[in-house]
């Protein structure tokens, strides 16, 4: 990619000061030092004022979501991640192993470049600098372009908390305005590690960089509702995860697969849960007013349930006080909008026969948008859970759970605490976990003398000629 030799200049002078900062951290460095930065960077979004405000700012300047759930979200994002690094060891000697004669020591990456989304301006930056610090490394992020004045803001309030610590300032910083494509293509290819949080465009372009990159796939989440289900508790737990910052998180439900025997009773329970389920005829009405010239409407994108309604001229076909709207969709693929991720309080609605049919539908759900990300489902068999993580493309399988909070770490369940889902292969990611701090580490070991554990031939392959013949 072409870039401007002042763009250049801009993000190398950036770089030169993330340098020395991390360095001067880094030297002499007890976990305490670490610690206090982490703790430091969490204070400075979750003291309640400044949180507030920040959620204020955030919805105001990108216009999607809304305040209250950013504050949850800023909250328990940041909360949950500081209960996951509590304890964790990232600084000297953290582990040493008599048996193998290893030593690890745990050492920075030095300087991250983390690329940060407008649906999470917040949120996510917060959760790349946390990590980044608690590992003794520097982060230079590059935010989208609406992102820019709460990622500014939050910045700033950091730099404060750095100054009651010690910290050098200039282990946060980030691109200044405007942001464009060649100030963060020269921060991926001068970084020692990028994080890519976002557009699939910038994914790729971390990924042929020539630096170590960790991106995350697309979300199109599926969940599965049989015949077993609690049909209420699974309603209520899918309109709240659905509604959640107006459908910003890339864990929202997208579809909604819905065994035949109990469709028309889940049906109901939706609807007391504030859906206003569409006639199947409406499908093409929706799909055009949603994507006006092929595009995400922006009248639609993370909006308040009464502006996405008018924006879809559905003012007359829905009851009062609809939380959501859920459309039968026909088909699954490109030619079919609907099937895909919507980034909007909109869930599309498929009929299956039965829980293999539902299963079938789910796969090709994912292998049309979002293959590795995750797949829900609500039922009273875990074998069917299980069933679902053996044979589906994807790397989380979500039980039971209100799947935007769950996927992403919950304090009921046992996954980090992050806003970035790697996606496996499948989603042509070179992680397949959540993002979190062990991705912010390099790992020294020192290597020693054993006693040698060299086995003979034939205990490797006496089962082996048993079977095969010698």
């Amino acid at each position: 990619m072409y870039q401007d030799q002042g763009d250049q200049e801009i993000v190398d002078r950036l770089m030169v000061r993330a340098r020395a900062a991390q360095v001067a951290f880094e030297k002499g460095a007890d976990q305490a030092r670490y610690d206090r930065a982490a703790e430091a960077v969490a204070w400075a979004l979750m003291e309640p004022g400044r949180n507030a405000e920040l959620a204020e700012l955030a919805v105001a300047t990108t216009g999607l979501g809304n305040v209250a759930d950013k504050i949850t979200k800023n909250h328990r994002k940041t909360l949950g991640l500081m209960r996951d690094l509590k304890g964790a060891r990232t600084c000297g000697v953290i582990a040493d192993d008599a048996a193998t004669g290893i030593t690890e020591i745990a050492r920075p990456i030095g300087v991250v470049g983390a690329v940060t989304p407008s649906t999470n301006p917040i949120a996510t930056p917060a959760n790349n600098i946390i990590n980044a610090v608690k590992c003794g490394n520097a982060i230079i992020l590059s935010p989208s372009p609406k992102g820019v004045q709460g990622c500014e803001r939050l910045i700033g309030y950091i730099h404060a908390e750095f100054d009651r610590i010690g910290a050098p300032r200039d282990l946060v910083q980030m691109i200044p305005p405007p942001g464009n494509k060649a100030r963060t293509q020269r921060l991926m290819e001068t970084a020692d590690l990028v994080v890519v949080t976002g557009s699939q465009d910038n994914v790729r372009r971390a990924y042929s960089s020539g630096t170590p990159a960790i991106g995350v796939g697309a979300g199109n989440v599926t969940v599965i509702v049989d015949e077993t289900a609690d049909l209420k508790d699974a309603a209520a737990k899918i309109a709240e995860s659905k509604c959640f910052d107006n459908a910003t998180s890339c864990s929202s439900e997208n579809a909604l697969v819905i065994v035949d025997a109990v469709y028309a009773e889940f049906i109901e329970a939706l609807e007391a849960e504030g859906a206003a389920v569409l006639d199947a005829s409406m499908e093409d009405q929706v799909t055009e007013r949603l994507w006006p010239g092929g595009k995400l409407s922006r009248d639609a994108l993370a909006q308040d349930a009464d502006t996405l309604i008018r924006a879809l001229d559905l003012e007359d076909h829905v009851p009062p006080r609809t939380r959501f709207i859920a459309v039968p969709a026909s088909g699954i693929g490109p030619e079919h909008r609907l099937s895909g991720e919507k980034l909007s309080l909109v869930v599309a609605l498929y009929r299956a026969r039965d829980f293999d049919h539902a299963r079938e539908l789910g796969a090709a759900l994912l292998a049309h948008q979002g293959a590795g990300h995750s797949i829900g489902i609500h039922t009273r068999l875990d074998e069917r859970a299980m069933a679902l993580g053996l044979e589906t493309p994807t790397c989380r399988v979500i039980v039971n759970q209100a799947h935007c909070y769950a996927n992403g770490g919950s304090f009921d369940n046992g996954l980090p605490f992050s806003l970035s889902m790697g996606c496996g292969s499948w989603g042509g990611n070179s992680i397949d976990e959540n993002l979190h701090w062990r991705h912010f580490l390099n790992i020294t070991r020192v290597v020693r003398t054993i006693p040698p554990v060299e086995p003979a031939v034939e205990d490797i392959f006496a089962d082996y000629w048993r079977a095969a013949g010698h």
